[in-house]
């Protein structure tokens, strides 16, 4: 009789006649047929090989082939290793800039009623007030050329955006891990790119560790908390504060707004993209997508026609209408930069210009490279880490 196999620390998570299975602690994790979840699960009871397959055999009505089932988990890298701790394997990369080692932080019984109903209800309240208010108060809608800069320095107004851009990314992504908290889900944090926008994000790998429905909580918990923040600011915008401080209201609006949009951008992988995959019950949306529009223009090598051949029906169903969605994308986000970034971008570059114009030898030079450097080192950030990913596949391409 052989001996138990060992397996890694394994989450199986049953998903219609299939199972998702993978390594939490790796944050890897792959769809496989129902039958091989019942081997996990009795290998995971320390049966042997040939207990396994007489359970797997009764399961699905005819015999199994359990070793070579093992193998490829040896091939996942789901086997233990006995020369290593199985419990503490380093994340599979997911962004450029990224913590090593999964976060925990918070007790899950300390956040756990900020993410129940009531929570959620009073989330919802806060986002339907602020589309009353915009309806019932266009006049408080964001202009980006009016409202953007707070102050006629152009300068000022950069330092009092830039800490409240900051604060706002970090509270949306602190929704995230929060949220995921309270289902027990470890996060790391992560800085990426969207085309030529640097973004900041939560790894929420391991939300594939419980059920499609629970997932969706940590997937939200930043545009929640976008919503109250908004919510909050135009409270503040209605009660009629002074001039200088109703500027400095509209400027922080102008950015909420333009965060949460920035969310509604699916075609850029963005929150409601991921809500998007998990309600379709997709696994890996985004390479199909690609696929599909290479097999579009001719361009589909053999290797990636077996690929594709082999996707999950539902990765193949979303991605023939998704890829269009993601051309037209393109569209869209020269759409929101040149609406809602390009006027204030335009501004500080000449506002900047003067300041440096004066040389560096002045207090103005300084100045003005300071706030300019502030309010436009994200988007220089995003590039350098665009033209780095570009040579890297350009190098790859020539070995």
């Amino acid at each position: 009789m052989s001996p138990p196999v060992r397996l890694r620390p394994l989450s199986v998570v049953p998903e219609g006649d299939e199972v998702l299975v993978g390594d939490p602690a790796a944050g890897t994790f792959v769809s496989i047929p129902a039958v091989g979840g019942v081997v996990i699960a009795a290998l995971q009871r320390g049966a042997t090989l040939e207990e396994a397959a007489a359970e797997a055999e009764e399961f699905a009505g005819q015999p199994v082939n359990v070793p070579a089932f093992v193998a490829t988990l040896g091939e996942l890298g789901f086997l233990a290793d006995e020369t290593e701790n199985p419990a503490a394997p380093e994340p599979v990369r997911t962004a450029p800039i990224q913590a090593r080692r999964w976060m925990s932080g918070v007790r899950q019984e300390t956040v756990r009623p900020f993410f129940g109903p009531v929570a959620w209800a009073c989330y919802a309240a806060c986002l339907l007030f602020t589309v009353g208010v915009f309806a019932l108060r266009p006049g408080l809608l964001p202009h980006p050329a009016d409202d953007a800069l707070a102050f006629d320095d152009t300068g000022l107004s950069a330092l009092a955006l830039v800490p409240f851009m900051w604060f706002s990314v970090a509270s949306h992504e602190c929704g995230h891990w929060l949220a995921a908290r309270a289902l027990g889900i470890q996060t790391r944090f992560g800085v990426d790119r969207r085309m030529v926008m640097l973004v900041f994000e939560t790894d929420l790998t391991q939300l594939w560790t419980v059920p499609r429905r629970a997932r969706y909580g940590p997937l939200l918990a930043g545009l929640a908390i976008d919503s109250v923040m908004l919510a909050l600011l135009l409270c503040a915008r209605l009660l009629s504060p002074p001039p200088g401080v109703d500027s400095l209201l509209a400027a922080w609006v102008f950015v909420k707004v333009v965060q949460m949009l920035w969310q509604c951008m699916v075609f850029l992988r963005t929150d409601l993209y991921a809500v998007l995959v998990n309600a379709l019950g997709c696994r890996d949306l985004w390479r199909v997508k690609s696929l599909l529009l290479r097999r579009a223009f001719g361009r589909l090598t053999a290797a990636e026609a077996e690929e594709l051949a082999a996707a999950a029906e539902a990765d193949l169903r979303a991605g023939r209408w998704f890829r269009w969605v993601w051309l037209a994308g393109f569209l869209g986000v020269a759409a929101w930069c040149c609406l809602l970034l390009l006027p204030v971008v335009v501004e500080v570059l000449g506002w900047a210009s003067e300041g440096l114009a004066e040389g560096p030898l002045t207090a103005a030079f300084w100045y003005s490279l300071l706030c300019a450097g502030l309010l436009l080192g994200p988007e220089t950030l995003a590039l350098v880490l665009a033209a780095t990913e570009y040579s890297r596949r350009a190098a790859a391409r020539r070995s």
